[in-house]
């Protein structure tokens, strides 16, 4: 009983390094503090975590996309419960995507997830037909066909969801990988550790953007990917 708990407290720690700040999820849209930069794009950015993280995993993301020209009015953190269910993960993205377009007036929104929020984003786009409100689409580490490294935590909901070959994933990955006018993109990395195989973050009919060699909670700091995912999305 013993060598299963040990991978259990492993993977949580793993996946809490991503995690340092911040309480329970608000109800509204969360956004970064506004800057006095000229706006490059009138689109604006949600932004999905992964298992165990929250807005905070954004700040540097966020501060690369100001430097790019986003007003932080722009950019908005999405929250949800790493340990229910992605559905209700996915339906709850669904909310805060048309309370964004409401305060922005926007159309449109561009999504940025990393790692599960790969999974949520997906089934958002997909099998809720999100991608007619969304105009970009960007994975980094997107567990996006699974990973066996949640076989460590199954008792979860979302563990068993995010393990390759699940129902889930099925839904997801089942025929058109990209569905819709949104354009897909993903960067994932052979030193990933976590995303097992690196590979599950590709998706067909995406332009999948292999990077040397970052890890999992690496790519959170990445400015040079991070840039890139700016670049992309404007």
């Amino acid at each position: 009983m013993r060598r299963p708990l040990r991978r259990l407290l492993g993977f949580l720690a793993a996946f809490a390094i991503a995690c340092t700040v911040s309480g329970p999820a608000a109800a509204a849209p969360r956004t970064a503090a506004a800057e006095v930069t000229p706006l490059s794009t009138s689109t604006p950015v949600v932004f999905v975590h992964g298992y165990t993280g929250n807005a905070s995993n954004w700040t540097t993301a966020m501060s690369v996309f100001r430097a790019k020209g986003w007003s932080g009015d722009r950019l908005f953190a999405y929250e949800y419960n790493s340990y229910g269910n992605n559905v209700s993960n996915a339906q709850g993205l669904a909310s805060f995507v048309q309370n964004v377009k409401s305060r922005t007036g926007a159309s449109k929104v561009a999504i940025v997830n990393h790692s599960m929020g790969g999974l949520v984003s997906q089934y958002y786009l997909k099998v809720l037909g999100g991608n007619a409100n969304v105009s970009h689409l960007a994975s980094i580490a997107g567990a996006n066909h699974g990973t066996t490294y949640a076989g460590a935590c199954l008792i979860y909901v979302t563990c068993q969801q995010m393990y390759p070959g699940s129902s889930f994933i099925a839904q997801i990955t089942s025929g058109d990988e990209t569905p819709g006018s949104t354009q897909y993109a993903t960067w994932y990395s052979a030193c990933d550790g976590i995303i097992l195989p690196y590979t599950s973050t590709r998706l067909d009919g995406a332009d999948n953007n292999p990077v040397l060699c970052q890890t999992h909670i690496g790519f959170l700091a990445d400015t040079s990917v991070l840039g890139d995912i700016a670049d992309f999305v404007s």
